[in-house]
């Protein structure tokens, strides 16, 4: 059986991705160019870009082009003292964010529960996109008991740090007391946030902070790109690096 042409145009940038020709961040050749390198039609060229998008080798980028994505996935390490930054650092990632959104609500059955507040009580939702060398792997939403964090939001753009912002408070340290974890199909939003291939999968994290005496500090929701990012779970009860 004569074996499909996107096949072979598909393994051949692959072996080009992994032995380095392609660097990530690097951009494709237009689709065009494309056709005339592997003498295939532009039917054959979709699909075997879409494959290595499927699979986190290539991005594909509404109204910019096709990026070769950074390899091999993040390690994010799950324990009592997770830090995000710390987390990277060890690996030689630059992380960055960027707020997307600040509203106040009246707190769910769901936030109202891990917070331990009155459900209809006011918490303040901050929204934010992390990047890691500038490619998004991760966004969602962050909340507080307004009551108690009435200017979370500004001291959190203006400390850099959610470390720090509690320490402003007076909460010198702080654990997670609970993270649950599921992998779903992203959203079509999900996927432009991302900056991901639509059928790639996310992966929804829900965690709990809380002070050292277990009151509730925040609740937050994240969706992570699954292809970007692995967890590992830190048995010791201390993942701080």
């Amino acid at each position: 059986m004569k074996r499909e042409r996107w096949r072979d145009i598909r393994a051949s940038l692959e072996k080009d991705i992994m032995d380095g020709v392609l660097e990530p961040g690097m951009k494709l050749p237009t689709e065009p160019e494309l056709v005339q390198m592997h003498q295939a039609g532009r039917h054959s060229i979709r699909r075997a870009i879409a494959d290595l998008a499927k699979t986190g080798h290539l991005s594909i980028e509404q109204g910019r082009g096709t990026f070769v994505q950074s390899q091999p996935k993040l390690e994010y390490t799950i324990g009592q003292r997770m830090r995000l930054r710390r987390n990277m650092a060890s690996q030689g990632v630059d992380v960055s964010g960027a707020m997307l959104g600040v509203e106040t609500l009246n707190a769910s059955a769901k936030i109202a529960s891990h917070l331990n507040i009155d459900v209809g009580a006011d918490v303040i939702a901050t929204r934010r996109l992390t990047l890691a060398d500038t490619v998004p792997i991760s966004f969602g939403a962050m909340y507080h008991d307004a009551e108690r964090f009435s200017s979370y939001a500004e001291r959190r753009e203006a400390l850099g740090s959610v470390s720090q912002v509690y320490a402003s408070y007076g909460i010198k340290d702080y654990v997670r007391a609970s993270t649950q974890m599921y992998a779903r199909a992203a959203t079509d939003e999900e996927a432009r946030q991302l900056r991901q291939h639509s059928d790639m999968p996310v992966i929804v994290v829900s965690a709990v902070d809380a002070e050292m005496d277990g009151t509730p500090l925040a609740f937050s929701e994240v969706i992570w790109s699954a292809a970007r990012v692995r967890f590992s779970i830190d048995t010791t009860g201390d993942a701080t690096t």
